[in-house]
């Protein structure tokens, strides 16, 4: 990781660090190291950074007076949320690295406007609650919900188990509050719907994982809130039913499922051997599952008749084998543990070679067939698991060592198996990061499948509103 970034000193110029304490306060930083490695480190612990000072600012203003005391000394920033990115955008390699978790408040709810401004730092199930109290709905649902914090989320443009009915991030957002290269303090915080003023500058930075700015506060959209779901967990004919079953499922809802998510039986037998308590929500053994999830915001059972009835459909059609649906809370929850266990058990079998991609719907199945078909003939006993929000096309593509390879021969070939992927990826108009970013890890695919006019595009972006490339230098581009 030591080649991916540039404006590397050693030790801050004379002064800067002086600066930067009295722009934070006492409380506002840390050099200390045994405070410093859990946010040098990101989660998959694949990766790890440095930095010579942590500073965690707790208003807009202290960013804007670390951000400009960082431009006049040429010195680069990372910005940082809950670290629980996936592509090392969050980590610093020698620059300064700027936590916004003290950056914690939710500025105001309005319930009649359905918004909701809050913010960097937020914890993302602290917003969903605070929607919650005002008897509204904030969407945006992720594993990672309880740590993660929505300047991140808005950052990478998250995706999560929600994006079929109510879309990404940045479909989510009215505003933004943007700390510029400079210093200078954007304030977009727009409550407006309709605003068709020049160009839509907060979708320069959602998405773009702090190389442009520094996101401080956001002006979220609400939605009603749910009062009755229906969950169901159905074994599908095969890999091509689950488009099949998806359109019924869209016709019978009037376009309004929350969640369709696959899960193979890989995914169930992870659960079986490594949970507790789990067990198979259906007599006989499958190969393909899918995950559903309709809500309603009336408490009137017409979400759990609009799935019965289309799950007949299916059934009768022969895209659905087998099904059941939870009569119960309780039963919903155990449904969707299925799902998360997935992701936790996964290094309990063996390392994992993870991709996060999307192709168009329709060729999610096509896509599976090649990928595994290219990954068995390369490397002999692999074990795919392909799982994840099928329903918007993105698929969390994780391949498992054999079991009769060693965890480090298996990690050698990363590089190859990323190839044989992100090619087959490319070849069905795919994107090799759907949800994750490109942050570090993936900065070379950009430039190897992207257009050379968009990355092109991107460059003039960045020179154009951080010409001296200070802002999360060596991510992205």
């Amino acid at each position: 990781m030591n080649n991916i970034a540039r404006k590397l000193p050693a030790v801050l110029p004379d002064g800067l660090a002086d600066a930067l304490r009295a722009a934070v306060g006492p409380k506002g930083w840390s050099d200390d190291p045994q405070v410093l490695a859990p946010q040098l480190k990101d989660w998959t612990g694949y990766y790890t950074g440095t930095t010579p000072l942590m500073v965690m600012p707790a208003s807009t203003a202290e960013v804007s007076a670390v951000v400009r005391a960082c431009a006049e000394a040429g010195v680069g920033i990372v910005p940082q949320s809950g670290n629980t990115g996936l592509v090392g955008a969050q980590l610093p390699h020698g620059q300064v690295l700027l936590s916004l978790k003290r950056m914690n408040k939710v500025r105001g709810v309005d319930a009649l406007d359905y918004t909701m401004t809050a913010e960097a730092g937020c914890v993302l199930a602290d917003l969903q609650k605070a929607a919650q109290d005002a008897d509204r709905f904030f969407p945006l649902s992720l594993g990672a919900e309880g740590s993660c914090m929505i300047g991140g989320n808005l950052s990478t443009n998250a995706g999560g188990i929600n994006v079929l009915r109510y879309g990404n991030t940045r479909e989510l957002v009215l505003g933004l509050e943007v700390v510029m290269p400079d210093g200078r303090v954007w304030d977009g915080l727009r409550r407006l719907r309709k605003d068709n003023t020049g160009y839509a500058l907060k979708h320069l930075f959602v998405g773009a994982e702090g190389t442009l700015g520094i996101i401080t506060a956001a002006t979220l959209r609400l939605f009603p809130r749910p009062v009755e779901q229906a969950t169901a967990f159905a074994a599908i004919r095969d890999l091509d039913a689950a488009v099949e079953l998806l359109s019924i499922l869209r016709a019978g809802s009037g376009d309004a499922i929350s969640s369709y998510e696959l899960i193979p039986r890989m995914g169930i037998e992870l659960g079986l051997e490594y949970g507790t308590g789990m067990s198979d929500p259906l007599a006989a053994e499958y190969d393909w599952h899918v995950l559903i999830e309709f809500t309603g915001t009336v408490a009137d059972g017409t979400a759990r008749a609009k799935l019965e009835a289309a799950l007949g459909e299916a059934l009768e059609k022969g895209v659905v084998v087998d099904a059941t649906i939870a009569a119960s809370t309780d039963q919903s929850l155990k449904l969707w543990r299925i799902r998360e266990a997935m992701v936790e058990y996964q290094y309990r079998a063996g390392a994992s070679i993870k991709h996060d991609i999307s192709v168009p719907v329709s060729r999610v199945p096509e896509f599976i067939r090649r990928a595994d078909r290219a990954l068995e003939a390369m490397v002999p006993g692999i074990r795919p698991l392909a799982f994840g929000h099928v329903g918007d096309g993105n698929v969390h593509y994780n391949l498992t060592q054999p079991k009769d390879m060693t965890r480090e021969a298996y990690l050698a070939l990363s590089e190859d198996i990323h190839r044989a992927v992100y090619d087959t990826v490319a070849a069905l108009d795919g994107s090799f990061s759907a949800e994750h970013g490109v942050g570090a890890v993936k900065r070379d695919e950009l430039k190897r499948y992207r257009p050379p006019i968009e990355v092109e595009l991107m460059r003039r972006l960045k020179q154009a509103l951080d010409p001296q490339g200070l802002m999360n230098p060596g991510k992205v581009l």
